[in-house]
């Protein structure tokens, strides 16, 4: 098999085309949950792949990364509560809060390492979100209901479904493509230097601290994106959207489907929330079940999903 015809590319573009296909399917079989499911999975799969360029290819592990959600979501919740309709205003505030957010966490959060870098990203994330929580005029604890989605020029149309779901994953595809540019490009071999050894990195010479805080906001900033898509998606943003618990749905779907790899956060994506639908109409205890699942693919599959299909796919080498 060819070095661009494996197992794992097969199936990289498989999923893109089917995910392209799905409003058809939805017309055929007349199922609009479908798409209703198809569409939140893409929203957070962009999220995911923010998180995959800090955590897979900078080693930056962050338990906060869910803030930007609630950030990307409240902004466009709340200047619809102030009756400012117009996309052009509420995504571009959306991007640029989320943006001041992450630069005031990784000023702070990547003067340290290890536990101390995830317990600063954890409290600045819960600190938003006993803030936001606490703002009466905006919902306070019960949630923020959005009566009226973005409006743009037509013929975009956010309120159809078939039109808003396209418009999400045209985004996801520009975020995969924008972390495979940055991750391939010098900019991105110094992240992933630093991750690897950051000493050796600065004593070459390269900034790493300054390359670390821009990709650290522009994560922020991808998955602000991801949160004012699912604000919009649900007509509805809260406090929990940024809650800790999202944020280790976030990194379970980048760990899934394979940590440092650009297709697989999208591949954890599918895999994590079909299988938690499914799980769930079978029983409601469907974490006992997903829990061990899980665990198997740390144990066996280290490269999650996208590793082990990279497995499948190479050659076994033959012992003399």
């Amino acid at each position: 098999m060819s070095a661009t015809l494996t197992v794992r590319n097969v199936c990289a573009v498989a999923l893109l085309v089917a995910l392209v296909l799905l409003p058809l399917y939805v017309w055929l079989a007349d199922d609009q949950f479908v798409l209703t499911l198809f569409t939140r999975i893409v929203i957070l799969a962009l999220a995911a792949v923010s998180l995959n360029l800090i955590l897979g290819y900078g080693g930056m592990m962050s338990f906060g990364h869910a803030v930007y959600l609630g950030i990307g979501g409240y902004a466009v919740g709340i200047l619809a509560h102030e009756e400012i309709q117009s996309g052009f205003i509420q995504w571009p505030v959306a991007l640029g809060a989320s943006a001041v957010f992450a630069l005031a966490i990784g000023a702070l959060c990547l003067r340290t390492r290890g536990v101390y870098f995830i317990m600063i990203t954890l409290a600045f994330a819960q600190m938003a979100y006993y803030v936001i929580g606490g703002i009466e005029r905006y919902g306070g604890d019960d949630g923020l209901t959005i009566y009226q989605r973005s409006q743009f020029v037509p013929p975009i149309d956010l309120n159809d479904r078939t039109q808003f779901y396209y418009v999400c994953l045209a985004l996801l595809y520009g975020g995969i493509y924008l972390v495979w540019r940055i991750v391939n490009s010098r900019f991105g071999m110094v992240i992933q230097g630093s991750r690897s050894n950051d000493v050796r990195m600065r004593a070459i010479g390269f900034p790493t601290y300054r390359y670390k805080l821009i990709c650290f906001v522009i994560a922020g900033v991808i998955c602000g994106l991801s949160g004012a898509l699912l604000a919009t998606n649900t007509d509805f943003i809260s406090p929990n959207t940024m809650y800790w618990t999202r944020s280790g749905d976030l990194i379970i779907m980048v760990v899934l489907g394979g940590m440092g790899s650009v297709i697989g956060p999208v591949f954890g994506a599918v895999a994590l929330l079909v299988l938690e639908e499914a799980l769930s109409g079978i029983t409601e205890y469907w974490q006992i079940i997903l829990g061990p699942l899980l665990l198997l693919v740390v144990l066996f599959a280290r490269g999650g999903i996208d590793g082990l299909l990279y497995d499948i796919g190479r050659p076994k080498r033959v012992q003399p």
